[in-house]
């Protein structure tokens, strides 16, 4: 498990300055913030408002890149409770936490019958229903990471890294050889579009949108710092990401248009992370 990326930030949430109405955004944002003691789960409203944290043991474990179920009752998260990380999930308030398997990095699948996960640097699915698991990445391929369903369920993006960089690869759900989609400029996490026709990566330093076939590449964010762990708005219209003076952080999050533009600072005065917008 990659600790350097997986427990690095905090922050008090603030109203943003120079954003649009409250009503130019809508939905609600989930991240990880070590405001509080460890890392934890917290959500806010899009627009900056209310913001709320959901897990609240009082021990050493940290809780990680949350995500929301499709139809919005349930967040995927990666803890190391009981001492081990793990993938868990719960209700969208946080109660009934449950473990589900050894791993971290789950991603739904778009019906919420199963999820894609990491594991000992592999790329596994597993069945909810009946734990029934299949390696997607294949044996002989470092550090795979990063990965994300396609809106239309046929398809897994993920990640690898060689000692030359990372690359941004998608596979069959079911299975299959991977196709390299990129692979300069250091490319991970991508996340897919909500239409399937995108996919939003990191670079060492920028957030930057690709198609799965690898055309049309184009960066986002061209500004000073780091920005990474980018993901769409539910209509597609928009990117929300993490930004850091350096890789050390701290980090904080923002909103941009996917065209690209003028970023929107959601937080303020310390560092938060992995967000994911329904």
């Amino acid at each position: 498990m990659n600790t350097g990326k997986l427990f690095l930030c905090a922050a008090l949430l603030l109203l943003p300055s120079g954003l649009p109405a409250a009503t130019s955004r809508t939905g609600q944002i989930v991240f990880s913030s070590n405001r509080s003691r460890g890392w934890r789960i917290w959500t806010v409203k899009a627009d900056g408002f209310e913001p709320r944290q959901i897990t609240k043991q009082d021990g050493d474990e940290q809780d990680v890149d949350p995500m929301f179920s499709p139809d919005g009752r349930f967040i995927l998260f990666t803890s190391t409770r009981g001492g081990k990380a793990g993938v868990w999930r719960m209700a969208a308030d946080g109660s009934k936490p449950e473990r589900i398997c050894d791993g971290d990095q789950a991603e739904w699948s778009p019906d919420g019958a199963r999820i894609v996960l990491r594991r000992n640097e592999r790329i596994f699915t597993r069945d909810l229903a009946d734990g029934k698991e299949k390696a997607l990445s294949p044996e002989d391929w470092p550090h795979c990471s990063g990965p994300a369903w396609s809106p239309d369920g046929k398809t897994i993006a993920f990640a690898a890294r060689w000692e030359k960089g990372n690359g941004v690869f998608i596979v069959a759900a079911e299975g299959g050889t991977p196709a390299k989609v990129y692979d300069q400029q250091g490319a991970c996490e991508p996340h897919w579009s909500p239409d399937g026709s995108r996919l939003v990566y990191e670079t060492e330093t920028h957030i930057c949108t690709i198609n799965p076939d690898g055309t049309k590449n184009r960066v986002v964010t061209y500004f000073g710092g780091v920005q990474r762990y980018g993901r769409f708005s539910p209509d597609g219209k928009m990117i929300v990401f993490c930004q850091g003076v350096s890789e050390q952080g701290p980090w904080e999050i923002y909103v941009i248009p996917a065209t690209g533009g003028t970023p929107e600072k959601l937080t303020d005065g310390g560092s938060n992370m992995y967000p994911d917008w329904r």
